[in-house]
């Protein structure tokens, strides 16, 4: 066989997050690199479109200096959204369809027109209709939560589901907004969205430029969550769990018990 097996990969993967069970990293195995990766999470989410499901935004990963630096890159990577991952605000989740769910505060933006990267605020705020607090699920499907590089981007970013609060106009300002993730009412997890590449919009840059190396170009209407503010936090059957971002209000979701 040349080069690695696509199709196989992704449907390995795919088998994994249907049947929620832990499967062993791919990558070292299969010879898998960056630009393989990013075509077995092409032919992940095709599997996923081939069933019914519907494109409906992006994600960023390692928005985080120090997770860049942990993992040894320099630049982040990104997943995509379907209708399916979408939770309502303030819906219920069942840990039992995931293998290791763990939940993170975000900032979500909707997209009006693709923005040029750099625009100036004020033509931001024109290209990018709305902005709200978030969550993401993320369940990496590999046994221990541990991949390198490649394996995380084919497994699209350890994508699982996510909620978007409240919509409301993108604020002068998105650098050093005070975020807090809160569990059962109590704070989990305390960060700033200036963790988010220093801003999340430059997030949002970034989402542009990668995705677009592979031909991917988002759309109008389309959801774009920026990356974690914080750290991840485990999701345990019964919680309660609310992200809550500064100027922007709060999103939540339950876990079944």
């Amino acid at each position: 066989m040349i080069g690695p097996d696509t199709a196989g990969i992704a449907e390995r993967l795919g088998a994994a997050a249907d049947t929620a069970t832990a499967i062993p990293q791919l990558a070292a195995e299969t010879g898998l690199d960056v630009d393989g990766a990013y075509a077995v999470q092409t032919a992940l989410l095709q599997r996923r479109i081939d069933r019914g499901e519907r494109l409906v935004g992006l994600k960023m990963g390692l928005t985080s200096k120090a997770k860049m630096a942990q993992v040894g890159v320099d630049e982040v990577i990104w997943g995509r959204l379907t209708d399916v991952m979408r939770v309502p605000d303030g819906g219920t989740v069942d840990p039992a369809d995931y293998i290791h769910p763990r939940v993170e505060p975000e900032v979500a933006f909707l997209l009006d027109r693709l923005p040029q990267p750099g625009e100036p605020v004020g033509e931001f705020r024109d290209a990018v209709r709305a902005v709200a607090p978030a969550i993401e699920l993320i369940d990496s499907r590999y046994a221990n939560f541990t991949f390198s590089l490649p394996d995380v981007i084919a497994d699209n970013t350890s994508a699982a589901a996510f909620v978007v609060g409240p919509w409301s106009p993108v604020p002068d300002g998105l650098d050093n907004l005070g975020v807090l993730l809160e569990v059962d009412g109590r704070v989990a997890q305390v960060g700033s969205t200036a963790a988010i590449l220093g801003d999340p919009r430059r997030a949002l840059d970034e989402g542009i430029r990668l995705a677009g190396r592979h031909g991917v170009r988002m759309h109008s209407g389309w959801v774009f969550l920026a990356g974690a503010a914080t750290a991840a936090v485990p999701l345990r059957p019964g919680a309660h769990v609310r992200a809550v971002v500064e100027k922007l209000g709060t999103a939540s979701l339950r876990a079944a018990s």
